[in-house]
């Protein structure tokens, strides 16, 4: 890890005593320790201390970091002492790029991400069919054709077509989501309240998946699935404004509740509406946000305009919310063939993918954030997509002048030209990319590219890093599972379910993977200087582990749990309570 983000001093006890003393401030007025841990395995991510056995914690902030007696020393009757008892405890894990309500919301749907076939969902659509009135809509998120046991018979492009889900749920519209995010199927009844027949054209950026007679096969890939959305939405036009608050604070609480269970105490909200972004405002105002959001606007390059400058904050809430990033899409996703790419599809060889964005409006996206500030962040997937992104990302650079501090990001990364690494290195440019997402992929990637090209590109994570690149980790949840441990797991092994190793040598070291979960992702934010390491002054965010999994054996990492979550001296999270 470039040693430019490892900033900030840790000290010793006795050492911050004396900086104490030396603000000529009478013991009387010393910070009063509320919180320590002790007798542990401390791994604090900061060069100057790498390793201790206990931290006091004075307020939001860690005081003093070195051995169980001078902590001890400094604790008092007020202090709650929690005995490590030799766990691991490292600064909280940062999802560095994940849907917050999304996550929420994805507690209220029907769960399709373990499924392992189409029958099991025309099943459980039906279950829920039969428990609602006529004309409720039934959602889901999750589904992906190549994790199930077999291809259905009569399907388009592996995916089944709407029929047998039509029959299940005649009057109730069904929208499931895939678990890219990039493509959903609907029924006949969807279909139907969307106005969608099979004349309509398909939109700009997406594709509406017809069979070989030119028939809707309910499949709606990228920008098509608004189509379906947008009946979504109208039928929601009858709630309240109360019935919304009540669903978004419930969407929220079941988000944080699922970080707080994982060990996240800070989470980059990968792309949400200005509305969104006034609704988290009103939870910091209230102290109803027990984890810390970095947001980024996702709005087209006109409402940014109109809009960017007022919603800019940054450490609200006793930095509890940031938004100071625009996210933008310029492809789609590989499992769904919506990534874009420079040569086509193995397995679909008249297809390159999409581009769901043009690129003059995310040129001009840039723009307006370089003039107000902002960050830029954009989901770019394929190799087409990313040398795109980087190329309108070098203009940028070269018109903010050296020495600019953008930290601009590509989020996902995952399909590259070989000739476009070390740009990121050499760019400044960050590789915000998610472990899980290369075991997740990875049995169907040579099905896409073709061996040579995965090797080259897919998942490249040690060639990033060695390019000089600040490369990040997080779990996109939730289209995988936000849980830190199994994205380290993947991280570090690149294990798929069969046994094989994808790609074995673009493995991340045990300290590498840490640091992509908490510096990392801390320096992406702008935010190294408050959390991302245990040293002295920074943010008092630390999860204990019940293994250390720096050293156990690598096939024991995934049973590794959450036993404490500390955000700012408070404990969020303790196993058992």
């Amino acid at each position: 890890m470039p040693s430019r983000i490892l900033t900030g001093v840790v000290v010793s006890a006795p050492l911050a005593l004396l900086l104490l003393a030396s603000c000529n401030a009478p013991l009387s007025q010393e910070p009063e320790v509320r919180l320590a841990l002790i007798n542990g395995n401390i791994v604090t991510v900061d060069s100057l201390l790498p390793y201790a056995e206990a931290l006091a914690v004075a307020g939001d902030t860690i005081l003093a970091v070195g051995s169980t007696a001078d902590i001890v020393a400094l604790s008092g009757p007020n202090t709650r002492i929690i005995d490590l008892e030799g766990k691991l405890a490292i600064p909280g894990f940062i999802e560095g790029h994940g849907h917050y309500m999304g996550l929420g919301e994805a507690k209220r749907i029907l769960d399709l991400t373990q499924v392992k076939s189409w029958e099991e969902i025309v099943a459980m659509v039906e279950e829920a069919a039969a428990g609602v009135d006529p004309g409720t809509w039934i959602t889901g998120r999750g589904w992906h054709q190549e994790k199930w046991d077999s291809v259905p018979e009569g399907s388009v492009e592996g995916v089944p077509t709407h029929h047998e889900l039509s029959a299940a749920s005649p009057d109730n519209p069904v929208l499931l989501g895939h678990a890219s995010g990039h493509a959903a199927f609907a029924n006949a009844a969807a279909m139907h309240a969307a106005g969608v027949s099979p004349e309509t054209p398909s939109p700009s950026g997406g594709e509406i998946i017809r069979d070989a007679r030119g028939e809707l096969t309910g499949l709606f890939r990228e920008t098509a699935e608004d189509l379906v959305a947008a009946a979504l939405a109208k039928s929601r036009d009858r709630m309240t404004d109360a019935e919304r608050d009540a669903e978004a604070r419930e969407q929220a609480r079941l988000a944080a509740e699922e970080c707080l269970e994982n060990g996240i105490t800070s989470f980059h909200d990968a792309g949400v509406s200005f509305a969104t972004v006034r609704f988290y405002e009103q939870l910091a105002n209230e102290g109803a946000l027990p984890v810390r959001l970095y947001v980024m606007i996702r709005a087209n390059a006109e409402d940014l305009a109109e809009n960017l400058a007022d919603h800019r904050m940054v450490g609200y809430g006793n930095n509890h919310l940031s938004v100071r990033s625009v996210k933008r899409s310029i492809d789609g996703a590989l499992g769904s063939h919506g990534a874009w790419l420079l040569a086509p599809y193995r397995d679909k060889p008249e297809s390159v993918g999409l581009q769901t964005v043009d690129s003059d409006e995310v040129t001009r996206t840039a723009d307006i954030s370089l003039a107000h500030g902002f960050q830029v962040s954009i989901h770019a997937i394929g190799d087409a997509a990313n040398r795109e992104v980087l190329d309108i990302f070098e203009r940028a650079y070269g018109q903010a002048g050296k020495g600019a501090n953008l930290r601009w990001r590509i989020e996902h990364a995952q399909h590259l030209s070989g000739a476009d690494i070390s740009r990121f290195g050499s760019l400044g440019v960050i590789a915000s990319m998610q472990g899980v997402h290369a075991t997740s992929d990875g049995p169907w990637v040579y099905k896409r590219l073709g061996a040579e090209r995965a090797e080259e590109g897919a998942y490249v994570w040690q060639k990033l890093w060695q390019s000089g690149a600040v490369v990040t980790n997080g779990t996109d949840a939730p289209v995988e599972d936000v849980d830190p441990i199994a994205s380290y797991f993947s991280t570090v092994t690149r294990l798929l379910a069969d046994s094989t190793t994808f790609f074995e040598d673009q493995r991340l070291t045990r300290q590498q993977a840490l640091e992509s979960y908490t510096i990392n992702n801390a320096y992406a934010a702008f935010e190294e200087d408050l959390k991302g390491s245990l040293t002295m002054g920074k943010l008092a965010d630390i999860v204990v582990l019940s293994q250390d999994i720096l050293s156990i054996p690598a096939e024991e990492i995934r049973e590794t749990e959450v036993l404490y979550t500390i955000v700012g001296g408070d404990v969020r999270y303790e196993k058992g309570e």
